[in-house]
């Protein structure tokens, strides 16, 4: 979202460099799409900001990287020392206003800018991977940069492995439990090899589905730190996080005994639970050395596909008026295999996102893109256009709640004019669902969280966005095929019956 600072001159610019310049309609949209971007593609996303509120907008996307270890430099524009003599309009602390969010902060007046802007997005990429903020001004963007550095040489000491090692071969009743930092190739292949070398159950934050496929008789669930999956783990005699970061888990107490293995890009300063030993360096390096070390477990395929399915039953239900939540998913996985073509999916925060993330089947990292360690509404649409631009030819599905889209729903006007081949699953169910039920759980009056349900088809055919409607099962699948035979952005608009929320979070988190 430009200023008309040294955004006009980066945008000049990017061609040059293959870069593509892609207008959205909010600057903390755009950081969520830059958010997406960067988890696709491993490298740092870029949002550009004017100054003022151009830099206050995307503050919450900024969090958002940085509580998703996400690499996103933001560059806003900023004001030289002679206009902050006679200048206080728009006038604040930027560096002050992002220093919460962002890892680092320069604005390239160095005598060696290519230096200061490197070692910046280092720092992005660093783990804890996070945000950083580039405050440039249009005199700084027209200097010469100077010559790159060098690259440093990658660190690939190995880590100390003999109490991880030693831990491993004593377990008969090890529980792998996966997290986001092995949601890259390498990684998640080493996770998998792991897991079939000791024949144990993986269950998957949400950030990392699909690092072992759902299809797979080792997958047993998702693991969040809450209730559903505490009759799996219970039974574990070693708990084994593999690159489980802490910001992926809900508030609540750690209820295991049994030790537990920490195999990390680091040492998390705040964690849940005390580690037996760890495991910190390079993720595949040290996953090739534990599968060395392996014994075979004692779990059954049995026992581990009781513990799956029981954990599938706590999360479904049928609808009694409109779409249940876990059948908008179902049906729509089974009509995207129909047609051929499995998009990826995006998840907005709020009750619908149980649903989404237990009944969407993911076979690789990142099939699943959701805002999970700041857990911020208004992600899906963003990230679902990032998705569908970053691979057309696969697309994104968006998932999102009616009130997390009332939040960002101008993008999509940003879907049309790319031609972004996004759907956005719409479950409107008129109320703020979550927050609703913890109303409801405390026995307090209803107020503050429920509205008439817009007609949101009508509102994506105002922005040129292909609108559809559908009260139940049938006129839901026909929407499905629809959208997916179109050529471009589309909206569906999902009556959904939220009666099964409450017992969804029960199961869930107890």
């Amino acid at each position: 979202m430009p200023g008309g600072g040294s955004s006009l001159d980066l945008i000049a610019a990017a061609p040059r460099f293959g870069l593509e310049f892609v207008l959205c309609r909010h600057e903390g949209s755009a950081a969520m799409m830059a958010v997406a971007d960067a988890e696709l593609t491993g490298a740092p996303g870029a949002v550009l900001a004017t100054k003022g509120p151009g830099v206050t907008n995307a503050a919450n996307g900024l969090a958002c990287a940085t509580l998703e270890r996400a690499p996103v430099v933001l560059i806003s524009d900023g004001f030289t020392e002679a206009q902050l003599s006679y200048i206080t309009h728009q006038v604040f602390d930027q560096r002050a206003a992002t220093a919460p969010i962002a890892k680092g902060y320069t604005q390239a007046r160095g005598a060696e800018p290519a230096v200061e802007i490197e070692a910046l997005l280092d720092l992005a990429c660093t783990a804890p991977r996070g945000a950083v903020h580039l405050d440039l001004t249009g005199e700084a963007a027209r200097r010469p940069a100077g010559p790159l550095p060098s690259a440093a040489p990658e660190n690939r000491e190995a880590p100390d492995l003999d109490a991880a090692v030693s831990l491993l071969r004593q377990a008969r009743r090890p529980v792998l439990l996966a997290g986001l930092e092995v949601a890259e190739p390498a990684a998640a292949t080493g996770v998998r090899r792991l897991a079939e070398a000791l024949g144990c159950p993986v269950l998957v934050t949400y950030k990392a589905k699909g690092v072992v496929p759902d299809s797979h008789p080792l997958f047993a669930g998702i693991f969040t730190g809450g209730t559903l999956e505490a009759a799996c783990v219970g039974e574990a005699d070693l708990i084994i996080l593999a690159g489980l970061d802490p910001v992926e888990l809900i508030l609540q107490p750690w209820r295991y005994r049994a030790p537990v293995l920490d195999v990390a890009r680091r040492p998390h300063p705040v964690h849940y639970t005390p580690m037996a030993a760890g495991a910190y360096g390079p993720l595949p390096a040290a996953l090739d050395a534990l599968v060395a070390a392996a014994v075979r477990s004692g779990w059954t395929p049995a026992e581990i596909a009781r513990h799956r399915n029981a954990m599938r039953h706590a999360l479904a239900w049928t609808g009694s008026g409109g779409v249940a939540p876990p059948r908008v998913v179902e049906l729509a996985q089974a009509a995207a295999r129909a047609h051929g073509r499995i998009p990826r999916i995006t998840v907005d925060a709020g009750a619908h996102m149980f649903s989404a993330t237990a009944f969407w089947e993911c076979e690789a990292p990142r099939d699943l893109l959701i805002s999970n360690g700041l857990a911020s509404m208004g992600f899906a649409l963003p990230a679902a256009i990032a998705a569908a631009l970053h691979d057309p030819a696969r697309g994104a599905i968006a998932f999102t709640g009616d009130g997390g889209l009332m939040m960002c729903m101008a993008e999509l006007a940003t879907a049309a004019q790319t031609g972004a081949p996004a759907i956005t699953v719409v479950f409107n169910d008129g109320a703020l669902s979550l927050i609703d039920i913890k109303q409801q759980q405390r026995q307090l009056a209803p107020a503050g969280v429920r509205w008439n349900r817009p007609d949101f088809a009508r509102v994506a055919e105002g922005f040129g966005v292909r609108g559809f409607r559908a009260s139940d099962e049938p006129e839901y699948r026909t929407a499905l095929r629809e959208a997916l035979a179109h050529d471009g952005p589309s909206l569906i608009d999902v009556r959904v019956d939220p009666a099964g929320y409450s017992a969804q979070l029960q199961a869930m988190r107890g």
